[in-house]
């Protein structure tokens, strides 16, 4: 018996053989599928607060990492529409409540904020769209009652409906 190799281990080929079959049964659209769950999941988890009593190996917050899991997704579902156009639904609806958290992130005070000024916690629609970066937003009209553009909507990366 080789060094490393106690009774009832595989060998290497019997793994190989194994990885190989599994190479060969899975697709390119289930793996995308899966990047694309797995990214959100990533995303949701760095938006997350740091809460009392947390596993101190919970992964810190970070913006920068949940936009790249946003990013990834869109590129992602980009492709999937091409195969499974029908059994997108659930992602686009998860890939829209995180770009919503996100944008509720980037606004001063963050979600505390939004629960406070009686937001919903859920989004009914998606917050984020290509917006060309020469397009500027618009500015709140003077002597009207509604508060000016947020960061994230003056960056020019949140579409706001109406706008």
């Amino acid at each position: 018996m080789p060094p490393g190799q106690g009774a009832g281990e595989p060998s290497e080929e019997e793994l190989r053989a194994a990885y190989e079959a599994e190479l060969n049964r899975i697709t390119t659209t289930d793996m995308m599928a899966q990047s694309a769950v797995s990214l959100l999941n990533i995303g949701a988890t760095r938006l997350a607060p740091a809460g009392e009593g947390q596993d101190p190996g919970h992964p810190q917050r970070d913006l920068e990492q949940a936009r790249d899991a946003i990013d990834g997704v869109k590129a992602l579902l980009e492709i999937l529409e091409r195969r499974i156009p029908q059994e997108l639904g659930p992602l686009r609806d998860a890939l829209s409540r995180l770009q919503m958290a996100y944008a509720r992130e980037l606004q001063p005070g963050g979600e505390a904020a939004a629960a406070a000024a009686g937001q919903p916690s859920s989004p009914a629609q998606p917050a984020s769209a290509p917006q060309s970066p020469t397009q500027p937003s618009q500015p709140a009209q003077s002597g009207s009652d509604k508060p000016g553009p947020g960061p994230a909507e003056s960056s020019g990366r949140l579409w706001v409906p109406g706008r």
